[in-house]
């Protein structure tokens, strides 16, 4: 038969554990903020690291993204924009893996052996026979979202149209390297995209419906 308990002592270890009580609520918060402190510590190193030594192919880096030109500033041109002169914008690939204005220009048969790096006129010339305003480019021959201005919206001139291309005057074409396929566009070109898309969305009022991406852009 077991022995019956000790009014005195079931007091006793009441009063025991309510003294421990705090201190064992105190010790399990401690514990918790410790683990959350050095998950936040590991997350800041990871991402410390991708934004100085991104993945050649990987996630998009905020940081570097931001290095980048100010797309305001790249749609400035030497001819006076007016409102008005365009309503549309065409966003389509380059069909290449790679390239960058001087690229596209040499496809076209803009450019020889000898006009491998063009200055001044030369470079000029070249810019506005590529029938696009802007180039973006993925890394391979230019910076990784990089946006560059051509000749033709320097001058706020037309597209030429002909067997390749026959819309619009008053179309914005923006050249995204990469082919759809193997060379898909990267990262810093979609952010690059949409930011120059909303800037001269913003400068000449151009309607949602009358932006044309690829059909596998999305």
């Amino acid at each position: 038969m077991s022995a019956k308990s000790n009014p005195l002592e079931i007091q006793e270890r009441a009063t025991i554990s309510d003294k421990e009580r705090p201190f064992l609520t105190g010790s399990r918060q401690t514990k918790v903020f410790v683990i959350l402190l050095a998950s936040l510590t590991v997350a800041a190193v990871v991402l410390m690291t991708l934004g100085n030594n991104p993945p050649s192919a990987g996630a998009f880096c905020l940081s570097r993204y931001y290095r980048l030109e100010p797309v305001e500033k790249t749609i400035m041109s030497r001819t006076a924009q007016f409102s008005g002169r365009w309503n549309y914008i065409e966003i389509y690939y380059s069909g290449t893996e790679a390239g960058n204005i001087e690229h596209l220009a040499s496809l076209s048969g803009l450019v020889g052996s000898e006009d491998i790096n063009p200055v001044g006129d030369a470079k000029e010339k070249i810019s506005n026979g590529v029938n696009c305003h802007f180039v973006v480019c993925n890394g391979l021959g230019g910076g990784n979202g990089q946006i560059q201005t051509t000749e033709k919206w320097q001058r706020q001139r037309s597209i030429i149209t002909g067997q390749a291309w026959n819309g619009s005057g008053q179309t914005i074409r923006i050249c995204v390297i990469a082919d759809g396929k193997i060379a898909r566009p990267t990262d810093f070109q979609i952010k690059s995209v949409e930011a120059l898309v909303e800037a001269l969305d913003r400068k000449f009022d151009i309607q949602p419906e009358s932006i044309c991406y690829p059909s596998d852009w999305w």
